[in-house]
């Protein structure tokens, strides 16, 4: 496992169309994005050398930046050109992919920044499981303090760098108290979602998972969706209160980073890794490595 620095590592990364030396991948002290938060990102994996729903990673990242009237200059089939260049020069074939575009130094150094070019980068590397042994032992959530905030005060359907540092910091808590991650619950007090990762619960026969009308929807969710439909189980997607834990019996995470995630705790709620919560995890493994 590589454990050396993210800004000291050998290979390659696609930056503003050129192929440059990893080390070299750098930016200036006064770029806006460092200052204000105007980045947008992917996060994707690539499973024996093809990268899952690649298409919908790129076409979501140019539509995350003009929510944040930042448009992207790369078309999608240029974003996926740039992606082929990353594998085709990696000696890897399962690797974790950050797409990321931001807002550059230039004319504007306030708030305002149309004058300042948007630059993108494509990196990849090795990535293992997200949680580390909670993937099979099933994972163990502190609740956050943060709520997700009201998509009135901010663009929470895109996936933007600065809607996360509440993540972060609901993470570090997390940890420093020995868990995994943090279930955050919406401005309303509804479950909303983890800090990098949407929740699925199951009640009796039935899965039941926040409504995302105020947090991103995920690709890796949508795909579960559809895996859940075809085997005929029934979904119900609405606002889940907090006390209603401690009804449900299987909890999972979705992401693309976390891939498919059983989770054992959620505070003092308590869940067991069930079998459809093994048989979703291994039909997305599945389904990803086809």
């Amino acid at each position: 496992m590589i454990m050396s620095p993210y800004d000291d590592r050998d290979g390659m990364i696609w930056m503003d169309g050129s192929l440059i030396p990893w080390r070299d991948a750098k930016i200036h002290i006064l770029t806006h994005a460092l200052h204000y938060g105007s980045s947008v990102f992917e996060g994707e994996r690539a499973y024996n050398g093809k990268i899952f729903e690649s298409k919908k990673h790129s076409e979501r990242l140019i539509q995350s930046a003009n929510y944040l009237d930042m448009p992207i200059p790369y078309s999608v089939n240029e974003i996926e050109t740039a992606k082929q260049e990353i594998l085709e020069n990696s000696k890897e074939k399962d690797l974790y992919f950050r797409v990321i575009a931001w807002r550059g130094s230039g004319l504007d150094m306030g708030v305002a920044s149309a004058r300042n070019k948007v630059h993108m980068s494509v990196a990849a590397w090795e990535w293992g499981a997200y949680y580390g042994d909670a993937k099979m032992q099933g994972a163990k959530l502190d609740i956050s303090k943060w709520k997700r905030p009201s998509p009135e005060t901010i663009p929470s359907f895109a996936k933007a760098s600065g809607l996360y540092m509440i993540c972060t910091v609901s993470k570090h808590e997390a940890e420093a108290k020995g868990c995994s991650d943090a279930l955050m619950l919406d401005y309303r007090g509804y479950v909303a979602e983890a800090t990098g990762a949407n929740v699925f619960f199951v009640k009796d026969d039935e899965v039941h998972t926040p409504r995302p009308d105020c947090f991103l929807d995920g690709i890796t969710r949508q795909t579960v969706l559809g895996m859940l439909r075809e085997r005929g189980i029934k979904i119900v997607e609405r606002h889940i209160e907090l006390k209603e834990l401690e009804d449900f019996s299987e909890c999972w995470l979705t992401g693309t980073a976390a891939e498919v995630t059983p989770v054992g705790r959620i505070g003092d709620y308590n869940f067991s890794v069930g079998s459809l919560t093994k048989d979703i995890a291994r039909n997305y493994d599945q389904l990803v490595r086809s």
